[in-house]
């Protein structure tokens, strides 16, 4: 009798054209242009060039070391960035702000979105606004930019771009009982709207839940809180009828808090991210892109290379979309000199990149105690 039962159902499904959870709104070959993004991004051994500071954001960096901020010194970085030789060996996307989405080459005259996509990297945008303080939580932040998302999602899908990224920062706070279950509640289910809605005007959502590693919680406690909130976050989508497959995750590494004095090795933060990740994450979407949250470029590679040494059979791609990391060693570069220099910027990028691939694969091995936690 139960075999029969479990025959017929394995009939029905195979009568049927597709499941119906998630992305029920969209067509087969929107669901599919999605997941070919998602799959593109996902490159093995290629991450994603975070470059989507605003104007207020890259101008304190440009004043940190003596470059003025103007619009044309904007666009000339982000041209650096695009356009260094050799950068499509190691990038699969790059996250754009608003203002260069529209900004053109001026060795091609091209806008960047095209110039990217001729190389081979998928142009992205950074869709939300301003961060808001949740009344009541003693701290605890939402994302604002969910109005008239649809309208801007339009636009910068036309304007070229192919995916969108959202940031919802939470802050762990142990003895304020930080993040709370509304902002964690909030926050998700945030995201997971904005997911949606990327997806009905054709741009490939990925979430970033970004939990921050300022604070003195230990690895234990960071584990912990990241569970409930990426576990939140992959329900809200389901609820929402997001469509998993075409969609991609941005997220911290899981580690201690920058002050907390028990020291950790890479191995163990290692084995703490892989451990988050099995508890909830969908083998339906196919790779996450970590963050680098304020590490220093030794320290992010050295975790990602041992994430990746360490993830067993985990069938998902974990990568980077890292900004400072990478980008505020290649700043320095002009630091007394009151103008970008461009050429050897874009030398200093490109190795820095492909360490950031080499950690990708599992394959970087940098100094001892790189990536270890210590006080």
């Amino acid at each position: 009798m139960r075999f029969s039962i479990l025959l017929l159902a394995a009939i029905s499904l195979t009568n049927v054209e597709g499941f119906s959870v998630g992305g029920t709104f969209l067509t087969a070959e929107q669901k599919a242009a999605l997941e070919a993004t998602a799959a593109a991004i996902a490159t093995p051994g290629k991450g994603i060039t975070a470059c989507d500071e605003g104007p207020g954001t890259i101008g304190l960096r440009f004043e940190a070391v003596g470059v003025e901020n103007t619009e044309e010194n904007r666009r000339k970085y982000r041209q650096m960035l695009f356009e260094a030789e050799g950068c499509e060996n190691y990038l699969s996307a790059a996250i754009l702000d608003p203002e260069t989405l529209y900004q053109k080459s001026d060795t091609s005259g091209k806008l960047f979105p095209e110039v990217l996509t001729e190389k081979g990297i998928v142009p992205g945008i950074k869709p939300h606004l301003k961060i808001y303080t949740l009344p009541g939580t003693d701290g605890d932040t939402v994302m604002q930019g969910l109005d008239s998302l649809n309208v801007r999602c339009k636009e910068y899908y036309e304007g070229g771009a192919r995916f969108a990224k959202w940031r919802s920062p939470l802050v762990i706070d142990m003895s304020k009982g930080c993040p709370t279950n509304l902002a964690i509640k909030a926050n998700m289910q945030d995201l997971a709207r904005y997911a949606l809605i990327c997806q009905s005007e054709g741009l490939m959502p990925i979430v970033e839940p970004d939990v921050s590693l300022t604070g003195t919680h230990t690895l234990e406690e960071a584990i912990d809180v990241n569970i409930r909130v990426q576990s939140e976050l992959f329900k809200a989508m389901v609820d929402h009828g997001v469509y998993m497959a075409g969609s991609t995750l941005k997220p911290n590494i899981i580690n201690a808090g920058r002050d907390c004095p028990t020291s950790y090795s890479v191995e163990e933060i290692a084995a703490a991210n892989i451990f988050v990740l099995e508890q909830s994450f969908p083998v339906a979407m196919k790779g996450a892109n970590y963050l680098s949250g304020g590490q220093s470029l030794e320290d992010a590679a050295a975790r990602l290379s041992a994430i990746n040494k360490n993830k067993g059979n985990g069938p998902w791609n974990l990568s980077f979309s890292w900004s400072q990391a990478i980008q505020l060693p290649v700043l320095a570069l002009c630091k007394g000199k009151g103008e970008l220099q461009l050429e050897e910027m874009s030398k200093l990028y490109v190795d820095e990149l492909k360490i950031a691939s080499a950690a990708a694969k599992g394959e970087w091995d940098g100094k001892a105690g790189d990536g270890d936690h210590s006080i």
